[in-house]
């Protein structure tokens, strides 16, 4: 390796790692802030959280890396630019395109270990990080009773309006709902007031409820006596309530029991997947299509048909020629069918627009891999003539304009992925959108940078009307003259 790529490849790395650092900071302080309500009050150790952390890294990577190498292009082109080194350079007979060999050739392995990354490491740690958020959920739940929702706690569901003391052991105005073997909610305790006791030796927390309302809805075997809905009601004034939070508190946090998520899967993983639902997709809609075809019973419709030689010309409605009993139950069963049929067409619509969305997602999370590889290549031939033809290092206009050009690169994937899921756009082109709008724009950095002229041709746009305005003004002399 010459002098000269060993000492702008160091230029760039020392760069590279520092922005790569600081973004991947900045990006585990946000995610942080956005799971702090799953990891406050928790009594989490620290290499429990520490552990989250690192799970929850790689997944940022796909965000960071991008920013990362527009933003060092930028840097390090423009610092080369500012201190007239490029100068230097193209005076010694050494081009852009000379200059930018050793950095393409890091840029390269740079994408190809972050192809190698998605496939593998994300993945892994996608299923480690909900696995690990999944049961950190279920640690301590008495903790994290929060106000005006529903919260589970052991065998109840309860919500509080408003929580008061010194350790939030006061409730206002509890509504529970008891859980049962059977689905539904069938017994409801409403309270004034109530108060959690317990102990740091126990496994059982004691819910004391003050001044309330026991009601159970009774379900009788008979199924036309449920139409009254009969219940139960009694008044308390103290009631207390056990809790056993032994199975609980004692969750196993490194249980790894949940993998059904298109972001725990590598690429073969994931054709697989795509193969079985299509064909699970297409299955189902064809065995509805026949299922409503039989619901017209056209099939049927020639079965006891007895034709006439005689043909009777009907003028209004086929109802007059049946008795008002009969044309009621025409219609009744006409509309019942129908009605049937509405709700079956709601149903399966619901159900495959459901499908459609899981197929997408499969769908993006494939390309998303390879889009990684590529965007790393793109954006870096996007920032390195921008920073030679903007002539400025540093952390301030490189910045501002890295931060531009990269919100709009991330906000149109954004869009596009979220039209994707729908539908209304395909998951090819939806994944691949942004970064085939920056590859045009890095052609024409490129381009331009190389050429030794400015970000915009503003010359070939004025130039017309200067020559305009020469020549009105040529016109305008002659005719003076004459």
């Amino acid at each position: 390796m010459k002098i000269l790529d060993r000492y702008i490849l160091i230029s760039y790395l020392k760069t590279f790692f520092t922005v790569f650092i600081i973004l991947m900071f900045i990006f585990v302080l946000q995610t942080i802030w956005l799971y702090i309500g799953e990891l406050a009050g928790k009594d989490l150790d620290v290499d429990i959280i520490l552990k989250f952390l690192l799970y929850f890294s790689p997944k940022l990577v796909p965000l960071v890396l991008p920013l990362t190498i527009l933003l060092t292009s930028i840097m390090t082109f423009g610092n080369f630019a500012e201190n007239y080194e490029f100068a230097a350079m193209k005076s010694s007979g050494i081009s852009l395109q000379r200059a930018m060999r050793s950095l393409t050739f890091f840029i390269l392995l740079v994408s190809l270990t972050a192809f190698f990354f998605a496939n593998n490491v994300i993945p892994a740690a996608e299923f480690k990080s909900i696995n690990l958020r999944k049961n950190i959920a279920q640690l301590k739940p008495a903790m994290a009773i929060t106000e005006g929702v529903f919260n589970e706690v052991g065998t109840i569901n309860i919500k509080v309006d408003k929580k008061s003391g010194p350790n939030d052991q006061y409730l206002d105005d509890v509504i529970i709902h008891q859980k049962t073997a059977k689905s539904g909610n069938f017994t409801v305790i409403k309270a004034v007031e109530g108060e959690l006791v317990g102990s740091t030796d126990s496994d059982v927390l004691s819910l004391i409820l003050k001044d309330g309302n026991y009601y159970d809805e009774i379900q009788p075997s008979d199924l036309s006596k449920r139409r009254n809905k009969p219940f139960a009601k009694s008044h308390f004034r103290e009631y207390t309530i056990n809790l056993d939070l032994s199975d609980i508190n004692n969750v196993d946090l490194e249980d790894e029991s949940y993998s059904n998520t298109q972001g725990m899967l590598k690429i073969s993983e994931l054709n697989q997947s795509i193969d079985s639902f299509s064909t699970s997709y297409n299955t189902n809609i064809k065995e509805f299509k026949k299922n409503m075809f039989s619901r017209t019973g056209l099939r049927n419709i020639n079965t006891n048909l007895q034709p006439v030689d005689t043909v009777r010309v009907i003028e209004n409605s086929i109802l007059q020629e049946y008795d008002n009993n009969e044309a009621v139950q025409i219609v009744n069963l006409a509309l019942g069918s129908v009605n049937g049929s509405m709700s079956h067409l709601i149903m399966k619509k619901n159900e495959f627009r459901t499908a459609t969305k899981q197929l997408n997602k499969f769908e993006i999370a494939l390309h998303e891999k390879y889009v990684l590889a590529f965007a790393c290549i793109v954006l870096f031939f996007v920032g390195a003539p921008l920073g030679a033809i903007i002539r400025k290092g540093g952390m301030g206009l490189p910045m501002v304009v890295a931060i531009l050009i990269f919100l709009t690169y991330h906000f149109i994937g954004i869009f596009a992925k979220n039209s994707a899921e729908d539908g209304s756009v395909s998951p090819f082109i939806a994944s691949w959108l942004s970064t085939l709008i920056m590859l045009p724009l890095g052609i024409y950095l490129t381009y331009r940078a190389t050429t030794d002229q400015g970000l915009f041709a503003f010359d070939n746009l004025i130039g017309p009307f200067k020559k305009g305005l020469k020549k009105a003004g040529l016109l305008r002399r002659k005719t003076e003259i004459e």
